[in-house]
């Protein structure tokens, strides 16, 4: 648990609200409480109130009551801000209230480590996961979390080190003074525009990272990073490096035939082979490696050390990850892409594939997913999005099959490939939230997991 004694200190006796007794919240009650903090907390959950209160927070309904003499509002970052904000946020705006997030407490608790964040549309997990794991095999203290692992509030700080935190646009938007000492900002593309309202407001979230001073590495490989790159750059603090896995680039780093290159000062130069990496497959994977050396390259880490680190990385277990093989029929679990665009990424990274699909559809749908038809030999739909997503398969001509849920998608794609004459893959990318089937896309992945488990092990029985 994180020591907040000294943001204690700076409160007079005062007050804080907790808005959202999720994971984040709760620790964060704990926190507080645990440094003498009078906390009052609210969630819309009884079960997570009462848990709250046997914490030592006071359950009020923050919407309603008067906030005058509280000195703060800590707000999950699932609940609604900035755009068509919370009542709770409308009543804390009311008595001009500081609003924040679990991971700006973690700055004002004064902690003595270095820190690393992390952020992009699609691979910033994979990312966040590579830096912690590189920073490890360096021989550096480090701890990671943020929008993955422990939740922040949880965490054991050393004395010194690094700290590596994955940081989604949610998180951002309730950063008022944070800014990490080393920021990566991977790509950007059209996602959660339902909760920032637009496009403009979602890339200015995505851009606090690069606020402030320090260091950054930066993709620049779509328009949104490219326009956001030439504005900083010029206008400022922050030193850049640029990055890009599509084209050679100035005073940059950037990935072409698997061999990663820096360029300076017109010259390009060598670095290192990224082909082989089994747990870093396709060039959104060299991006997120490109941008790891960078910034662990500026902390002096040989780059031998990191090369060896890049080749024992374990991967996530729901990006790409391998579960299983049977049969020249390779299954993967992927169901962290929940938008077109990170299934895009599995998609280029495989051929023959039973591709299962579905649920809580996002902007866009399956957009730009059709040039990848060639190497998809059925498509099995499920959840909410399955009459849209149907309707796209056929106006784009796929072969695919309304399975409804994920154990039927499942059983029928194993079945397909295992009958398959060639080497295949069944894929879970759903490009889909999984909130309406499953509690979290970590969720859907482990009942996949599960199920290919039982179906090849019952089959070797």
């Amino acid at each position: 648990m994180i020591d907040l004694s000294s943001y204690a200190e700076t409160l007079n006796g005062k007050p804080v609200a907790v808005f959202g007794l999720g994971i984040s919240g709760l620790s964060t009650v704990a926190a507080l409480v645990a440094a003498g903090i009078k906390v009052t907390a609210w969630d819309d959950k009884e079960e997570n109130r009462h848990k709250a209160s046997e914490l030592g927070a006071e359950i009020k309904d923050l919407t309603q009551i008067d906030l005058s003499n509280y000195t703060a509002l800590i707000l999950s970052p699932g609940v609604p801000y900035t755009f068509e904000p919370h009542d709770v946020v409308v009543n804390a705006q009311k008595y001009d209230l500081e609003i924040f997030g679990d991971l700006e407490l973690l700055h004002r608790s004064n902690h003595k480590l270095k820190t690393i964040g992390i952020t992009g549309t699609n691979g910033k997990s994979t990312t966040t996961a590579l830096m912690n794991h590189v920073l490890n095999e360096a021989g550096m203290s480090v701890v990671m979390g943020g929008n993955i692992g422990k939740a922040v509030c949880d965490l054991d700080l050393p004395e010194e080190g690094f700290l590596v935190l994955e940081m989604s646009s949610y998180q951002l938007d309730l950063c008022p003074s944070f800014r990490p000492d080393y920021s990566v900002l991977l790509n950007i593309s059209p996602d959660h525009i339902d909760r920032h309202g637009s496009m403009k407001h979602y890339v200015e979230a995505k851009a606090v990272i690069l606020d402030g001073q320090g260091f950054a590495a930066m993709g620049v490989d779509d328009e949104f990073t490219q326009e956001l790159f030439n504005q900083t750059f010029f206008n400022g603090t922050r030193r850049l490096v640029p990055v890009s896995v599509k084209a050679e680039i100035p005073e940059g780093l950037f990935a072409l035939n698997d061999m990663l290159f820096e360029n300076k000062m017109g010259e390009n130069k060598e670095i290192f082979s990224l082909n082989g990496l089994e747990t870093l497959k396709g060039i959104h994977n060299y991006q997120n490696a490109a941008c790891v050396y960078r910034i662990i390259r500026e902390l002096n880490v040989a780059d031998d050390v990191i090369q060896k680190a890049f080749q024992t990385f374990g991967g996530l277990p729901h990006r790409q990850y391998k579960v299983a093989e049977q049969n020249n029929v390779t299954y993967i679990n992927d169901s962290k892409a929940t938008n077109a665009e990170a299934a895009a990424k599995a998609l280029a990274s495989f051929d023959n594939i039973f591709w299962i699909i579905g649920g809580q559809m996002k902007e866009g749908g399956l957009e730009g997913l059709e040039i990848f038809k060639n190497k998809i030999v059925k498509s099995y739909v499920i959840g909410e999005a399955m009459e849209e997503f149907s309707a796209w398969l056929i106006y784009h001509g796929f072969a695919f099959e309304k399975c409804h849920t994920l154990d039927i998608a499942t059983q029928k794609a194993h079945e397909e490939a295992q009958a398959f004459e060639q080497t295949a893959t069944v894929l879970l990318s759903p490009a889909c939230a999984s909130w309406d089937q499953f509690g979290s896309f970590e969720k859907r992945g482990e009942a996949f997991v599960d199920q290919v488990t039982n179906l090849i092990r019952g089959e070797a029985e």
